[in-house]
């Protein structure tokens, strides 16, 4: 929907916070708001107008009462239900922004548990001079923040930090787990010192200098609930919820398509669309492929939506794009990502842009909840799909920054192997990194990314389902697959899970050889890296070993970022 940023302390400056702004313009280019109270805090926002594009749904929203202002990223899909329920107040706009402010002034703190969306917002006290802010259940919308000198600063992308003088240091101890184990940052560390990432489902208060940040929500007491109601029909139930799950995020004052790809999850996610918008031939679909057929999944895609109404956009990632989009993308994430498939995803928002598309909905989401990794009921320790030996080299690190990884075991919340791994994968690894990549690609072409399979309601009732409801001998997503047969052809249905790939493995060893080999030199300058290990895996790789090109992404995504 927009970015956020913000300044809280007795330095506050209007300028900063507009500089901060600007350094996300991509996110908002509908309209610019500055708001300040006695130079003690500065809120920003840039707004892209999804809901109510007046401009009455302009941010910072100031309350009627004159006590709360807010800023405010994301979407809240049940705005309308909410509305409803505040009764008789005199609303002055259709946004969900002003439901979501009346919400708190009515409820307090509370009202977070009523809200069904997307979101990371900050609303200032101005009688209390407090700052509150919370980030949604999952962490779909990003929230950054940094204390410096006594002042507090937010913003929704971390470049933005860099750009109110917050040092840029890079987390060694990040920095070094990642290329040992993948681990993309935990909890609410980030890959540069002093920046830090509000949880998902986390709530802070700055006041007085001091910060105090808690946990809002309760996703283990919630599933321990859930396990309780026993449903009759278990199948209709979640059915039903997926359908209403997709509904709600085709709320929007602006037109709306969704992303393809040739999975389970996607097929499903298009079921659910024309099952319920068939017959909106403005609908559009995007896909993206890389004219090798190994890997291009576009011809399974065209025949998914043969017979709809709805128009497939195919786009298309040629090799030489990929260097100059690969440091765009660096320079804006700040932290490493995923690889060319990100950069490939990348450009369906560009082009849904360009075709007037404001809002895209996918299928992120399904695998974490429904249980549809191998490793889920294989026993293997690595977490990138498709590869048959560890895809980390920690052995090209120099031994006192390879020792600096943080040795923090994983989250064991739950009495069995399923849920702990189902639950890193939610809240640590394979969730967090998706939604990080995917706020920053969808964001950075002024898009907006909605994922009905983490509708809340429906992440916590699947989560809560005994394990042979989930997997089935070999078979994983069982329930999920189940529902999915009123819908799909029995082929699409029972197609085991693959992870979406591109030439990765291909282009970084030909096409793009010699980009690799010049990024990789560059590496020397951070101390991290010993040469002669790091040349022996380069060499290994460019003749012929490349069963996992993932040490090879890593190295020339961390070289754009230090570029």
């Amino acid at each position: 929907m927009c970015g956020i940023a913000g300044m809280v302390g007795s330095r506050s400056q209007k300028s900063v916070v507009g500089e901060m702004c600007e350094s996300f313009a991509h996110r908002g280019p509908d309209n610019t708001g500055l708001w300040e109270d006695s130079n003690y805090c500065v809120l920003g926002h840039k707004r892209l107008s999804i809901i109510d594009l007046s401009s009455d749904g302009n941010q910072p929203f100031l309350s009627r009462s004159g006590r709360y202002s807010l800023v405010f990223n994301g979407e809240i899909y049940n705005y309308i239900e909410l509305k409803k329920e505040l009764g008789g107040m005199p609303f002055r706009s259709d946004s969900d922004t002003e439901v979501l402010l009346y919400s708190f002034e009515k409820n307090g703190q509370d009202f977070l548990q009523d809200l069904n969306g997307m979101f990371a917002f900050s609303i200032w006290d101005i009688k209390e001079k407090k700052l509150f802010a919370a980030r949604d259940r999952f962490g779909v919308k990003p929230f950054y923040y940094a204390i410096k000198e006594g002042q507090f600063y937010f913003a929704s992308e971390i470049p933005s930090l860099f750009e109110a003088g917050i040092p840029r240091r890079p987390n060694e101890k990040v920095w070094a787990s990642y290329f040992t184990s993948g681990k993309y940052s935990v909890g609410k560390e980030t890959f540069w010192e002093g920046i830090y990432s509000l949880e998902p489902g986390h709530s802070l208060e700055f006041q007085n200098g001091k910060l105090k940040v808690w946990k809002w929500y309760d996703f283990e007491k919630a599933v321990f609930e859930e396990s309780h109601h026993l449903l009759e029909n278990p199948k209709e139930y979640l059915k039903e919820l997926l359908l209403d799950s997709t509904r709600l995020r085709f709320r929007a004052d602006v037109p709306v398509g969704f992303n393809l790809s040739g999975g389970l999850d996607s097929s499903m996610l298009f079921s659910l669309i024309n099952s319920q918008f068939g017959d909106d031939s403005n609908i559009e679909a995007f896909t993206f492929y890389t004219g090798d057929d190994r890997y291009d999944e576009i011809e399974y895609v065209k025949s998914l939506l043969e017979g709809s109404n709805f128009k497939l956009n195919p786009v298309l990632l040629s090799p030489q794009e990929v260097p100059d989009l690969a440091l765009q993308m660096a320079k804006q994430q700040m932290e490493p990502y995923g690889g060319l498939p990100t950069i490939a995803y990348s450009k369906l928002f560009k082009v849904a842009r360009e075709k007037g598309f404001k809002v895209l909905l996918d299928g992120q989401g399904a695998d974490e909840s429904w249980a549809g990794y191998d490793y889920y009921f294989k026993d293997t320790n690595f977490t990138i799909q498709g590869v048959k030996s560890s895809p980390f080299r920690p052995q090209v690190l120099t031994r006192d920054f390879r020792e600096l990884k943080d040795p923090q075991s994983e989250p064991q919340p739950f009495d069995n192997r399923l849920q702990n791994l189902q639950y890193r994968d939610l809240f640590q690894t394979k969730l967090q990194r998706a939604l990080r990549f995917s706020d920053r690609v969808s964001m950075q072409f002024s898009t907006e990314l909605r994922e009905p399979f983490l509708d809340y309601r429906l992440v916590e009732k699947v989560f809560s389902l005994p394990t042979e409801m989930k997997i089935q001998g070999n078979t994983q997503k069982w329930l999920f697959r189940e529902i999915a047969n009123d819908f799909l052809k029995n082929d699409i249905r029972l197609a085991p899970k693959r992870p979406l790939q591109t030439p990765q493995r291909e282009w970084l060893g030909l096409e793009l050889k010699e980009w690799v080999l010049d990024q990789v030199k560059s590496l020397s300058g951070t101390g991290w890296f010993d040469k002669n290990e790091i040349d022996k895996e380069l060499d290994l790789y460019m003749k012929g070993d490349k069963d996992s090109s993932f040490h090879i992404w890593q190295w020339v995504n961390t070289a754009l970022i230090f570029s």
